[in-house]
């Protein structure tokens, strides 16, 4: 045997085993001996919870030369108006771009952090943190341009813990309500930035700050400002014209504020407030003189940190899920001699079935759709989509070279639009069939990019932690 076929036997060796390995790690578990990451079990505290500033909530206040957009159309909340993380705006929107990628209108420089931004009346609302200043600003732009027109906010000191702010506002006619890392509620005019009121949830509810601070985003519903607070009540109703507090929740349970938002359902006809606390999930009246009381509470999901809303899929079925070794759970809802009951219908593992970590899943055409958590084995960080009927069985997958990490995904104009974590926007046709890539590009050149997105006429506003950007996805005019 000679020297060139001895070069060729090992170079072909090289390859076969360099492909071996690679096919491997690509469908290998690679958490098969996952450990369970339990707060508090790490060094570190089971909670924030310090004793609360002296904060003057509303008392900074700049305005500078921005002025509102025309554009029509609005994303006033978190997950968009109808709560789903669905535009039902009828604008077509690209199917692919040019090697450049989309056009980015504008960007903006930010506090390090993971707050997703709200439009409403041409103007984009987002909650930042000014780390030179040390202040919780709520920061008003034009969307034609993302000039500032004004800020809102109060003195705050905040250390960096996997960012700071990380809360949507909420907006809504005359209001906008935030909630700051530190638990507190701001309202101020949503035109003129002109304060409210302010509530400290910790001096004045005994309130905890959750790990890595607040998360939960704030509901206007009716003019009435919807809170959790997880102290010596549970949730609280407030007036967003005058700030009076229209209603409490009782909390006998001591279940403690997590980083899910409250999202309002109309279950088996009644309209109501879920919530997934620390301690279980509880569904509040939301209507009439019963506003405020609870309807059913159970502690059949009962996790250490929540950050994802539940989803609720219609005839009693409610899908709730959680990173850090949850998995899911599906829920059955029902109502027996006028009472609600709630009772477990399928619960699966980390690896097992659809899960998130720290998006709320989205319900479309009668499936589920989220980015797996980095426990889900073979499949962690896909893009995934399931049946709700077994949430166990896998309907299909982005695919082993398409993962998103913790990225935030929307859908308009029956696409989806899916940002990774280091800043590439995927668009994939919305498809409960099939994955079908559409395009791809780079739109932010940071990290972490973790933060809510929102859509208005074609402009997508995104974020990674510490720049905003809005970007043009509507089709080009042939």
């Amino acid at each position: 045997m000679n020297e060139k076929t001895i070069q060729i036997i090992s170079i072909t060796g090289t390859t076969v085993t360099g492909l071996i390995l690679l096919s491997w790690f690509l469908s290998a578990n690679p958490t098969t001996d996952f450990i369970e990451h339990i707060p508090g079990m790490d060094n570190r505290p089971a909670s924030m919870s310090v004793e609360s500033e002296d904060v003057d909530i509303g008392a900074l206040y700049a305005a500078f030369d921005g002025m509102p957009s025309e554009i029509q159309g609005s994303w006033p909340r978190f997950r968009g108006a109808d709560f789903n993380n669905v535009s039902k705006e009828e604008i077509k929107l690209a199917d692919n771009w040019s090697e450049a990628g989309p056009s980015i209108l504008w960007s903006v420089d930010l506090g390090e952090g993971h707050a997703g931004p709200v439009v409403a009346n041409g103007r984009v609302y987002l909650l930042d943190y000014d780390e030179e200043k040390r202040a919780d600003m709520l920061r008003c732009f034009s969307l034609d341009d993302g000039k500032e027109i004004w800020r809102r906010g109060y003195d705050v000191y905040i250390k960096r813990n996997h960012g700071m702010s990380r809360t949507v506002p909420a907006v809504a006619d005359k209001y906008v309500v935030t909630i700051g890392p530190k638990c507190h509620v701001m309202c101020v005019d949503a035109d003129s930035g002109n304060f409210r009121w302010g509530i400290d949830l910790i001096k004045e509810y005994e309130a905890e700050i959750p790990l890595w601070y607040t998360g939960q985003c704030p509901l206007i519903d009716d003019s009435l400002a919807v809170i959790a607070v997880g102290g010596k009540s549970l949730i609280i109703g407030v007036d967003c014209e005058t700030g009076e507090v229209a209603w409490e929740t009782p909390n006998p349970h001591n279940w403690k504020m997590s980083h899910s938002s409250i999202i309002p359902y109309n279950i088996h006809g009644k309209e109501m407030y879920l919530y997934c606390a620390l301690g279980g999930i509880v569904g509040i009246s939301a209507r009439g003189e019963n506003a405020g009381n609870v309807l059913f509470e159970t502690n059949v999901w009962n996790k250490n940190v929540v950050a994802p809303s539940p989803v609720y899929l219609g005839d009693g079925k409610l899908f709730v899920t959680s990173g850090y070794g949850s998995g899911s759970m599906m829920l059955n809802i029902k109502v027996e001699n006028d009472t609600f009951v709630v009772e477990s219908v399928q619960q699966i593992k980390p690896g097992e079935g659809i899960a998130s970590e720290q998006q709320t899943p989205l319900f479309y055409d009668g499936h589920l759709f989220s980015i797996l958590p980095k426990d889900a084995g073979p499949l962690r960080n896909q893009f995934v989509c399931y049946h709700p009927d077994d949430i166990s069985k896998l309907v299909w997958s982005s695919g082993t070279t398409s993962r998103f990490g913790l990225g935030p995904y929307i859908m308009a104009d029956g696409k989806f639009f899916i940002l990774s974590d280091e800043g590439v926007l995927t668009v994939m046709r919305a498809s409960s069939k099939e994955p079908i890539l559409l395009a791809q590009s780079k739109i932010l050149d940071g990290h972490d990019a973790w933060g809510p997105m929102a859509i208005v006429n074609g402009r997508l506003l995104a974020r990674d932690s510490r720049h905003l950007v809005c970007v043009d996805v509507r089709a080009l005019e042939l």
